[in-house]
């Protein structure tokens, strides 16, 4: 297929057509879009009590082919009791990751026992005593609990609390995949992991950076704005490998003058070599130092490490820079230029900075420039890394995390007169290595696609084979339930966000708490995961033991408990009366005081990291979501915006393909070091860097290793060495 000369525009409405017409036609998409809940995609902010396709400022009509395409899923009808015994597991193993999301909507308890060719229907009674059993055979830290985004505050909240009631701090998120480096980065800089300013600061800076991201295609509200700045002679520098249609134009949907004439979004493009970030950030920030425009004042009366980062800088050398960037230096120049004239910046990124290893560092070099001119610690400049899942900063700050902090941990023995573990919890991927030693035994995972997410595919599928039990809370099926099988897994169907029976809360990457009123359910089946997880509590700890399991089928009572726990979140206990939605202090920094425990910022000098040295069959792969994607969830096949009509495909640069011998859609196989994938079509891609190729996420996550960031635990799916040959 031809790709498309910009992004959004006429075929996103007529995209928007066609999934209304697919679940019952205009009128019920938008019921379910309009209703007041917040965005079950990306954390940019949508919905709540302002009613659905409304931000956080209040503009209408705010939404985007990514929310469609979850309510869309959401509105399936339900999968079939036949269906179970139609396909059998080799059937599902067979299926892409779009074919087993739009199979239905899971509507009733399944299982799959080791041995068995296919999962079977069982009771709601069956399934939870199969749980309760298997958890009461095993010491408690031989389970982990791991959590998606797509939760609620209130569920995450009860399940991290069970599970240390239960005995273990095996207690993890998604984000340890995404966005982790970011919040370490973050923390270790100003005293915060997450954004440092709201929505209007954004949109009242006159530059912004897109670092190693593509929103148009994974956050396509953000383009909205974008575009206003742009409109008003604001400036958009982009730095990514790849020449991304959507951040070069943007065509909005909602504004007239854009959707016909389009909107240029990138005022400067740059393409690094994958890996090369470090590198770059420094030169912007060396070169800034030699026009001596930076903040001298700001950074001796705000910031440690001033004096030893700048002698670092002045230190590294220009051909080391631009030898690790790939970048030349006029251009390093011509990014230095804009920022030094810029009164108001704002420094954006996504997983193409934290999936490195390295990511920490380079998010600790985001935060080193900005620092520099002042552009934290006042309004309309600042931090904001761009987070996916809608409600992934929510559910760690309620106390999703192996290590609770000590306050969170006072407040919760406190609160409820109970003792709680405080041996050492496992990350996400200290999770697989153990289940992969043979030292767990069971998992527990609320949401999400723990397999999907996870490198190294095959070393996953073991990990999760030698446990005995694996539960999985899902709206519909993932490629975790085909390939990640203990010897006995169990799927319990739960109810979307926009049908529970209650009211919940998320937090946006603005640090927006957001209420969501719930609404009628579409299946009989699905159960609420607030209920499950206080059924599963009572069933397990006892009704009558530590905690008081039915007030915690109370989303109200939830709430309660959280304002006493946790820290900044005190305005919650009265939300789903006053129904007044709230921002957390102290994470926006409007004043030049950080939350260390000094109130400075503080600078971090970086040895450049080498890049792989590459042999002359040899090339940077980077793993990429495509514009029919979220997270693990593919819904459509093909990529709009870089003209592919399917997944299985390297894309190349045209030089690559010449040099290494290579015809468009020539059969190939790629090699890492940690495996192959054979029969894959290479295809010449020119807007990415020579060099350096793509392939879809999570189909080639068999060839990224199982490397991460020492710092913060995240997988570097990015900058993998692979070989191509013919074949």
């Amino acid at each position: 297929m031809r790709p498309v000369k910009s992004g959004g525009g006429w075929r996103a409405i007529v995209y928007t057509w066609q999934k209304a017409r697919d679940v019952g036609g205009v009128r019920a998409m938008w019921r379910a879009m309009r209703s007041k809940n917040a965005c079950k995609t990306c954390a940019l902010g949508m919905g709540g009590q302002k009613g659905g396709m409304v931000n956080e400022r209040g503009s209408f009509p705010e939404v985007c082919k990514k929310s469609l395409q979850a309510m869309a899923a959401d509105m399936q009808p339900g999968i079939p009791a036949s269906f179970w015994r139609e396909h059998t597991l080799a059937n599902l193993q067979a299926m892409s990751p779009r074919q087993l999301e739009t199979s239905g909507r899971l509507v009733q308890p399944v299982l799959v026992e080791h041995g068995a060719s296919n999962y079977r229907p069982i009771s709601w009674d069956e399934a939870m005593e199969r749980v309760v059993k298997e958890l009461r055979a095993i010491a408690a830290d031989q389970s982990f609990w791991y959590f998606s985004g797509r939760s609620s505050n209130e569920a995450g909240f009860v399940l991290q609390l069970l599970a240390r009631l239960y005995g273990t701090n095996n207690v993890n998120n998604c984000s340890y995949y995404c966005h982790q480096a970011s919040g370490v980065g973050l923390a270790s800089s100003v005293g915060s992991g997450t954004a440092t300013i709201v929505l209007e600061d954004l949109e009242h800076s006159d530059l912004v950076f897109v670092i190693g991201g593509n929103p148009a295609s994974n956050h396509p509200r953000l383009m909205s704005t974008l575009k206003s700045i742009r409109r008003r002679g604001g400036e958009v520098v982009v730095i990514n490998p790849v020449r991304e249609t959507g951040l070069v134009n943007f065509r909005v949907p909602s504004d007239p003058w854009s959707l016909l004439f389009g909107t240029k979004i990138a005022t400067l493009y740059v393409q690094p070599h994958i890996g090369g970030d470090l590198a770059l950030l420094t030169g912007v920030a060396k070169q800034i130092d030699a026009m001596q425009a930076y903040d001298e004042s700001f950074l001796q009366k705000y910031c440690h490490g001033y004096r030893e980062w700048q002698d670092t800088l002045r230190r590294t050398p220009w051909e080391e820079i631009e030898k690790k960037s790939g970048v030349p230096r006029e251009q390093i120049d011509a990014i230095a230029t804009r920022y030094a004239r810029a009164r108001n910046v704002v420094f954006c990124w996504t997983m193409g900075i934290t999936h490195h290893a390295h990511g920490v560092q380079n998010v600790q070099a985001i935060a080193n420039l900005a620092l520099m001119r002042g552009m934290v610690g006042r309004p309309h400049a600042g931090l904001l890394p761009i987070r996916g899942h809608s409600n992934v900063q929510g559910i760690g700050s309620v106390g999703v995390t192996p290590k609770l902090r000590d306050t969170v941990l006072k407040n919760l023995q406190s609160r409820f007169n109970v003792t709680l573990p405080t041996t050492p919890g496992l990350d996400t991927m200290g999770c697989m290595e153990a289940a992969h030693r043979g030292d767990l035994r069971a998992g527990f995972c609320l949401g999400g696609n723990l397999y999907g997410s996870n490198p190294d595919s095959a070393y996953a599928s073991e990990a999760m084979r030698r446990l005995n039990l694996l539960v999985y809370l899902n709206t519909s099926l993932n490629t975790g339930h085909a390939h990640g099988l203990a010897r006995e897994t169990i799927i319990l169907p739960v109810l979307a966000r926009d049908e529970e029976p209650q009211s919940t809360t998320q937090e946006s990457m603005f640090n927006f708490v957001r209420l969501s009123d719930g609404g009628p359910r579409r299946h009989h089946g699905p159960r609420s995961e607030v209920e499950i997880i206080a059924e599963l509590g009572a069933k397990l700890l006892g009704e009558n033991g530590l905690l008081d399991w039915q007030s915690m089928r109370d989303t109200g009572q939830i709430r309660q408990a959280i304002a006493q726990v946790v820290p900044g979140y005190e305005q919650i206990a009265d939300i789903g009366t006053t129904r007044q939605e709230f921002q957390l202090e102290g994470r926006t920094f409007h004043a030049p005081q950080f939350g260390t425990p000094d109130g400075k910022a503080r600078l971090h000098a970086h040895a450049l990291p080498e890049l792989p040295t590459l042999e002359s069959d040899q090339l940077r792969l980077m793993t990429v979501r495509s514009e029919g994607q979220f997270n693990t969830v593919v819904y459509e096949d093909d990529d709009l915006y870089r003209g592919q009509d399917r997944r299985d495909v390297v894309l190349i640069h045209p030089d690559d393909m010449e040099r290494l011998g290579l015809t468009a859609d020539q059969r190939v196989t790629v090699r890492s070091a940690t495996g192959s994938l054979a029969w894959i079509l290479a295809r010449p891609f020119d807007k990415i860097r020579p060099g350096n190729v793509l392939m879809y996420y999570p189909e080639a996550n068999v060839l990224v290793p199982r490397t991460v960031d020492p710092a913060s635990r995240t997988p570097a799916f990015k900058g993998i060495v692979v070989r191509i040959v013919a074949g």
